[in-house]
């Protein structure tokens, strides 16, 4: 047993050994979440204190846990008294020595990037404090990006504190508010706070916290049971996993809570075992508490006793569903039962439980320490608070945001994550996880809570949102999360164990081109059925990304059916494949040259192939087997561009498309810039470069360096009529917003491909002027090549 007088001098000695740590010579900080230990952050460690040692500098190491940022990863911080604290993103255990150099002597980084001056941000309530990190721009101080709309609530002690220390959890006053919940609060006051803060569950159905442990509470029966449903199944979710490894006594500090508030004795924590780190972490910081006298017989002194085990879960998504869980806790196979009675009334065992996940249990302390008033203030009336996302999919800036209810689609995919990478266009996101609906853009402009998804067809769920862009083929999209669900379904219920397999079916037949019309309206009476038959949530929302993706992109499921193509040109089925007829190949490379979109095995000549990572590679350049005459290649299963740009610009036109896959067509009328480089090509001066990302586009910009030429050498080559005269000479796209940009230098072309382009073209092709003028270039580039060498 510990009492709350010895509970206040161990927090008065974790204080100071705080403040010593934040006043020492040197602080270093390394990320150690499971995505700084993918990262390498072991090594990074081992470098770092290899690095002392060569310096000779005394210092102190922290491991913390994931700040949401987990590109960066493995993450450094370095604060010198005296010098700011600064956070280095990318740091592998070679790049240690660079990032010292920088932080001490100003060298320039190479292979290391700034992540931002790490400063300490406070949140005040009823007297109270909450102290998280916030990452600003050196110098500025502006908040980078990413965390200028965030607020960090649940999360706000990832990535400050050390996970496995004790000592830095009481220090910003952990456990506070289970002691003031012990020897302040009745049980009913407990629950009367939380009622009034409106915390309501994060696990998916958003149903009212204190509403649940209400109930629970008044269920005349006993022992009654305390559960954290910690399985977190959703496909590229993090949120759960990220808490309990960087904050696991937050969890056990709400847990003991509830379990005073309900009268429970138990608690049970459900992880699924894919979760090492996180077990870990939660069975050291369990063995913590009993040591403390936090969990066991008789906390603080107070006559309650509570303790909590953990139940690791073999990975079945059906186990987020709460009865379920209580099944596989129990020993039982994982398969969820009928509802009422619902597990307030008889749960785990036949007992009285209560339910929630790991970020609901983790806002009670925040809520009981600063008030149900301070928590009211965040987000909207009928969601308070905040909401944790792991943002992933198409967008530049991936990670675990959590920002205040009521803020708007656009403002995460945008403001927070930065939009499109590579300059492509938003087509939809899904929120809620693999049950949750798919919103285009005429939606970006939802809030984000409870109430507002649900009125546009979407959910909340636990806090999954994958990003679309352009590229995405949504009727594939709708595939991948149906075949999840049969893959995950128990099979208990006839609905949804056939009904699900027998719609992944017909989406397999539509993506593989042999959909019919009719097949869409199978579709829907499959869904009605599910939605209706289903036993639990899995299957009753299962239907949800197929039925919004066929409500907002049905004009993509037709083009399968009716026109036998994929306008992603993402489904198999449907890619053309190019080839070439080898006998008049002269391996010219002006396909190359010609090619507008990216590939991952031939080198970038122009700019124009862009080196991009699995798994968006969309071209491919093919060697010709049996070539007698050099390095001949052919991109093939191209199905970017039509007109093809490449077979456009192949001057022996040795280039086409096979026969089984039908010819090339101009599409009349067609106006659209497809960054297909002809134009690049075709320009004797070389002024036209690729603009920079994200564009990717390409133009010269108010040129008139073509005299005398009726129409100029760009606007000519021009496969798709994109271009056109504006204003006298100057040359724009024709209905396009993407600026171009003109170069006074041949960007990325080297001299061979110059000198190779103009031994094909025809020489009354180009004026005197401009041949001169190319040659010059080639030997510019020639010298420039020799000296680099």
């Amino acid at each position: 047993m510990n009492t709350t007088q010895q509970l206040a001098q161990t927090r008065a000695c974790a204080r100071e050994r705080w403040q010593e740590k934040q006043e020492a010579a040197l602080a270093i900080a390394v990320g150690t979440g499971t995505c700084g230990l993918a990262a390498g952050a072991r090594e990074t460690i081992a470098a770092i204190e290899a690095e002392l040692e060569r310096r000779r500098l005394p210092a102190t190491i922290s491991q913390v846990g994931c700040v949401g940022m987990c590109s960066y990863e493995p993450m450094v911080e370095l604060q010198a008294r005296g010098r700011p604290r600064l956070s280095y993103g990318q740091v592998s255990g070679s790049n240690v020595p660079e990032i010292f150099a920088h932080y001490f002597e100003g060298a320039a980084l190479e292979r290391t990037v700034i992540v931002g001056e790490v400063v300490s941000t406070t949140v005040h309530g009823d007297g109270q404090t909450l102290q998280s990190l916030s990452f600003v721009r050196p110098g500025t101080h502006d908040r980078i990006p990413f965390q200028r709309k965030q607020l960090r609530i649940v999360l706000s002690n990832c990535g400050l504190i050390d996970p496995l220390s004790l000592d830095d959890y009481l220090a910003l006053d952990g456990y506070v508010a289970l002691e003031k919940a012990l020897t302040q609060m009745t049980p009913e006051q407990v629950i009367d706070e939380v009622s009034k803060s409106g915390l309501r569950g994060r696990g998916g159905g958003g149903f009212p916290a204190g509403v649940k442990w209400g109930l629970a509470r008044k269920t005349p029966s006993w022992p009654k049971m305390v559960i954290c449903n910690a399985d977190e199944g959703d496909p590229g979710a993090f949120m759960d996993r990220s808490s309990l490894e960087g904050d696991p006594h937050s969890l056990i500090e709400g847990m003991i809570i509830a379990g005073y508030a309900i009268g429970a004795q138990e608690g049970y924590i459900y992880c699924r075992a894919e979760y090492p780190l996180a077990i870990r972490h939660l069975r050291l910081a369990l063995d913590q508490a009993r040591t403390l006298g936090l969990l066991g017989k008789d906390i603080l002194g107070s006559g309650f006793d509570f303790d909590i085990f953990i139940k690791e879960g073999a990975g079945a998504f059906v186990c987020g569903e709460e009865t379920a869980l209580m099944a596989s806790i129990m020993g039982q196979r994982g398969q969820p039962r009928p509802r009422p009675p619902y597990p307030a009334v008889a749960g785990l065992w036949g007992q009285p439980s209560n339910v929630n996940n790991v970020k609901t249990y983790a806002y009670v302390p925040r809520i009981l320490r600063l008030g149900a008033e301070w928590f009211k203030s965040l987000g909207t009336k009928g969601s308070p608070g905040t909401a944790v996302f792991a943002l992933t999919g198409q967008v530049q800036r991936t990670g675990l945001v959590e920002v205040p209810m009521g803020i708007t689609l656009r403002e995460i995919i945008y403001d927070v994550g930065g939009g499109m990478p590579y300059g492509k266009t938003f087509k939809a996101v899904q929120t809620g996880g693999p049950l949750g609906g798919c919103l285009p853009g005429a939606y970006l402009d939802t809030p984000v809570d409870f109430e507002s998804l649900r009125a546009v067809g979407a959910v909340m769920g636990s806090g999954g949102m994958i990003v679309a862009d352009e590229t995405t083929c949504m009727v594939d999209f709708a595939r991948f999360f149906m075949q999840f669900i049969c893959d995950e379904c128990c099979g208990k219920c006839p609905p949804c164990r056939i009904g699900s397999m027998r719609m992944l079916q017909v989406l397999e037949r539509i993506t593989a081109g042999e959909g019919k019309m009719e097949d869409l309206d199978e579709i829907r009476y499959l869904a009605t059925n599910m939605q209706n038959g289903c036993l639990c949530a899995l299957g009753q929302l299962a239907p949800s990304p197929v039925l919004s993706t066929l409500q907002h992109f049905e004009h993509e499921y037709r083009a399968h059916i009716e026109e036998k193509r994929c306008p992603a040109g993402k489904c198999q089925a449907f890619r053309k494949r190019l080839v070439v007829q080898p006998e008049l190949c002269t391996a010219c490379g002006l396909c190359e040259l010609a090619c507008a979109v990216e590939h991952s095995l031939s080198k970038t000549v122009l700019g124009a192939l862009i080196e991009a990572p699995p798994p968006h590679p969309r071209i491919y350049i093919e060697p010709i087997p049996g070539s007698q005459t050099g390095a001949k290649g052919v991109p093939a299963i191209c199905h970017h561009c039509d007109p093809a740009a490449c077979i456009a610009a192949c001057l022996p036109q040795a280039m086409h498309r096979s026969p089984e896959n039908g010819g090339v067509t101009n599409v009349g009328g067609k106006t659209d810039c497809i960054a297909c480089s002809m134009c690049v090509i075709a320009c004797p001066f070389g002024v036209i470069a690729r603009a920079p990302a994200p564009t990717g586009r390409l133009m010269a910009l108010k040129c008139d360096l073509c005299p005398g030429r009726e129409v100029p050498a760009c606007v000519a080559a021009c496969p798709t009529g994109a271009l056109a005269y504006k204003k006298g000479r100057e040359i724009a796209l024709t209905g396009a917003e993407a600026p171009f940009i003109a170069h006074d230098s041949l960007v990325g072309l080297t001299a061979e491909a110059v000198a190779r382009f103009l031994e094909q073209v025809t020489p009354d092709d180009l004026e005197p002027a401009s041949k001169v003028a190319v040659s010059e270039l080639v030997a510019t580039l020639a010298v420039e090549r020799s000296t680099s060498n």
